[in-house]
């Protein structure tokens, strides 16, 4: 176990460069169209599950398994075997305990929208929940709370389409069960709390390019009507107004056609 997780600790220090990477991209063209950001973050997840990166003499990722081999024992995964020999268990109970959170989590939302009244095709409504969201896979369902007020409810079907079509309810799990193996380095944390945001703000682009300017008002205002905690962040659903809501109001009002 404890072989497994070194491993898993030089591909995710390799990976971390990725996401540094990343992070100096999103800074350089933050006026890219939205859903670039989400397709950046991907290749870090694809990353994490490579046990062998692709090598190029252009690569500006530093090969981390030449810096282990070196003669001057330069820090490396292997190194930390002999002198910590349980922490393949710490590892392992952390992935358990964040995989049984992820487990509870959809098993405590499905209990609460047991009765959810059909509104129409796969969109339901439910007085147990605060907020719009999807959940499911394979079948993948809209649910939205009784009280939302009928201008806003277009648009926030819309939103949680816009979710279904880009396979966002795929890459928010998956992106998740990847995170609880390589939950130990902060960077994969900061990547998947990132992740979690670009997927919004792509989503609400894909949403506002067909809307007027009084159809966006309505739009900001179910945002902020809807939004929810930021510990929903982790959980398995894709909340209409689940992260960001200050900065997505004002990207939505300030939007402009990307070059």
């Amino acid at each position: 176990m404890t072989e497994l997780f070194m491993k898993l600790l030089n591909m995710s220090i390799n990976a971390g460069w990725l996401v540094l990477t990343v992070l100096l991209v999103r800074i350089i063209f933050r006026k890219a169209p939205k859903w670039l950001f989400p397709v950046l973050w991907s290749f870090v997840w694809i990353r994490l599950l490579m046990p062998n990166a692709l090598e190029s003499r252009l690569s500006i990722i530093p090969n981390i398994s030449s810096f282990s081999a070196s003669a001057h024992g330069m820090l490396s995964a292997e190194s930390f075997a002999a002198p910590v020999p349980y922490v393949g268990i710490v590892w392992c109970t952390g992935m358990a305990a964040m995989l049984l959170f992820e487990a509870l989590s959809y098993i405590h939302l499905r209990s609460k929208v047991k009765t959810a009244v059909r509104l129409s095709a796969n969109v339901y409504q439910s007085e147990h929940v605060n907020a719009p969201f999807i959940l499911g896979l394979f079948a993948p369902r809209i649910y939205i709370p009784f009280h939302i007020k009928s201008k806003e409810l277009d648009s926030i079907i819309a939103h949680e389409r816009a979710h279904i079509k880009r396979r966002d309810h795929w890459l928010k799990p998956i992106a998740f069960l990847i995170l609880s193996l390589h939950w130990f380095n902060p960077l994969m944390w900061l990547a998947y709390v990132l992740l979690c945001r670009d997927i919004e703000f792509a989503c609400d682009e894909k949403v506002i390019k067909e809307l007027g300017n009084e159809q966006r008002g309505d739009y900001t205002q179910a945002l902020v009507a809807c939004s929810v905690n930021r510990r929903m962040i982790a959980a398995c659903p894709l909340a209409f107004g689940e992260v960001s809501v200050k900065e997505r109001v004002k990207s939505v009002m300030n939007y402009k056609k990307p070059a």
